[in-house]
């Protein structure tokens, strides 16, 4: 069956409005500050794991006013164990133009969304559709692998040029102009969740799949090979140690970590590229104290770290490293703490 962009458009919203995800806490709404929240949590992060994180964060900042007024340290300790935590950064970033720049109110265009920190095109259209019912196609890896098997499109998706005419394919599904601003919430949710739920990369279940009929990737049996892109980034691996230096009333010494780099703006135990140099950063008479930790693994999206953890009782809170500080007990769980970290020192924590 030929292709119809007015029968595609149709099929995707009539199957979101039956089977799609409506019930989720960022829908329902056309509050562009919840959608535009829950666009970048959801970037590179589950939906079962963004519910609880989205329910704190409009608990303690429930509009754009608030979250700007923050701290970033508030900002990072509530997105804690959440990671990529530049998104946080921006996130702030993000609130403080609103404020600033557009008097407290979300542009309602998709090209003026764009110009905020930490929005990109297809997050700036996810915006302006959902919330304002612009016509404008959004373009996120779900919705990638929707639109290249629907149409075929098998150029590599590693070259810019490719990515730059895929835009045009989608823009060219969107619902007519007569009727978009009521269909775009829709359909744009209905794309979102069809790559979501149904068009998945690796067991795609094509039978539930509303635009079956008229899907070339489908018809040709290989939905599995699209998109396709050749370039993908080789992971690395890198050592570090970490002196964990705790007194025992439970404060612990902190540093925070340098912009860019691991971690950056989140509080952290000291780093070091060495065992030797982390033992020479503790002062001799202390050295006969520091306890060796079971070395572990933590996973970041291209790097694996392995990290070595040396703990070093100390009585004296004169004592510090570098430009850090000792942070109470009641104080470290409300910082912005990598994931790792936060584990290790609640795990440490007595019942």
């Amino acid at each position: 069956m030929a292709l119809s962009v007015d029968d595609f458009a149709t099929r995707v919203v009539r199957w979101q409005q039956q089977h799609g995800r409506n019930d989720l806490p960022w829908q329902n709404t056309q509050d562009p500050y919840r959608v535009w929240l829950s666009e970048i949590m959801l970037q590179q992060t589950q939906v079962v794991t963004v519910r609880d994180y989205f329910a704190r964060f409009v608990a303690r900042f429930p509009d754009v006013q608030s979250l700007a007024a923050a701290s970033l340290d508030d900002v990072l300790g509530l997105w804690s164990g959440l990671g990529y935590y530049s998104r946080a950064r921006n996130l702030h970033r993000c609130a403080q133009q609103v404020m600033a720049l557009h008097g407290g109110a979300f542009p309602r265009a998709a090209q003026v969304l764009e110009t905020l920190p930490g929005i990109g095109r297809s997050t700036a259209a996810a915006i302006a559709s959902l919330c304002f019912g612009e016509r404008v196609a959004i373009l996120d890896a779900n919705v990638k692998r929707v639109v290249t098997r629907v149409v075929g499109f098998d150029a590599d998706l590693a070259l810019a040029a490719n990515v730059r005419a895929l835009w045009e394919v989608a823009a060219g599904l969107l619902p007519r102009p007569d009727g978009a601003a009521a269909a775009m919430p829709r359909y744009t949710q209905g794309m979102m969740d069809l790559g979501a739920t149904v068009c998945l990369p690796r067991k795609p279940d094509c039978a539930a799949c509303p635009v079956q009929s008229v899907c070339v990737a489908a018809a040709a049996g290989n939905p599995q090979q699209y998109p396709v892109r050749t370039r993908t980034l080789k992971r690395s691996s890198q050592s570090l140690w970490l002196l964990w230096a705790q007194t025992a009333d439970g404060a612990v010494w902190l540093d925070k970590r340098p912009t860019p780099g691991v971690w950056a703006g989140l509080h952290c135990l000291p780093l070091f590229d060495s065992e030797d140099a982390l033992v020479r950063a503790v002062p001799f008479p202390l050295r006969a104290g520091l306890q060796a930790q079971p070395a572990f693994q933590h996973v970041l999206t291209h790097k694996d770290l392995h990290l070595h953890v040396w703990r070093l009782p100390v009585l004296d809170e004169a004592l510090g490293w570098g430009d850090g500080r000792w942070v109470a007990a009641h104080v470290w769980p409300q910082l912005g703490l990598p994931a790792p970290i936060r584990k290790l020192l609640v795990q440490a924590e007595p019942a």
